[in-house]
C-alpha cells in the first residue's frame, strides 16, 4: 500500500491548506480572508465582473460571493456598479482603495509564497508556477 505522501492530490490539498493558513495569517490585522484577497486580485486584472462570473472564476459559492463583495464594499475595496451592458445587472468593481490595499499587501504575499517554497530554488519554482497554470487552466477554467 502507498504512503499518504505518495499520493499528488494528498500533497497538492495539504499545500493548498498550509499556503492558506498563511495568507490568512498574513492578512489576519486587515481583517480579510485569502477569499477576499483573491477576489481583490481577480478584480484588479478585470474592469469588471458579475457576481456570478466571479463564483464560477474563482470556484466559490454564488452565496459566499455576496458576503465576500459586501465585506470589501465596507472596507472601501470594492463595489456594485450598474453593467453598462445590463442595467438590471451589477458588476463589482475594485477601487481606488483596493487598488492601494494590493498594492501595499504586494512584498507581504511575496514573503508567504517565498516561506511556501522556500525549499525550492528559483529555477524550481518557474517549473512548479508552469505546470501549477497548466494545471489550472485546464481544470479550473
Amino acid at each position: 500500500m502507498r504512503g499518504l505522501h505518495a499520493d499528488t492530490g494528498y500533497l497538492m490539498y495539504r499545500l493548498g491548506l498550509r499556503s492558506g493558513q498563511l495568507f490568512n495569517t498574513f492578512l489576519q490585522e486587515s481583517g480579510l480572508r485569502l477569499r477576499h484577497y483573491a477576489l481583490l486580485r481577480f478584480l484588479a486584472t478585470s474592469e469588471g465582473a458579475l457576481q456570478r462570473e466571479l463564483s464560477t472564476r474563482l470556484g466559490y459559492d454564488p452565496s459566499a460571493i455576496v458576503g465576500l463583495v459586501d465585506d470589501l464594499e465596507k472596507l472601501g475595496f470594492a463595489e456594485r456598479r450598474p453593467s453598462p451592458d445590463d442595467r438590471r445587472s451589477r458588476i463589482v468593481v475594485l477601487t481606488k482603495d483596493g487598488r492601494g490595499f494590493l498594492r501595499d499587501t504586494d512584498e507581504a504575499g511575496l514573503r508567504v509564497t517565498n516561506e511556501l517554497l522556500g525549499p525550492l530554488d528559483a529555477t524550481e519554482r518557474e517549473t512548479l508556477h508552469t505546470l501549477l497554470q497548466r494545471i489550472a487552466e485546464d481544470g479550473l477554467t
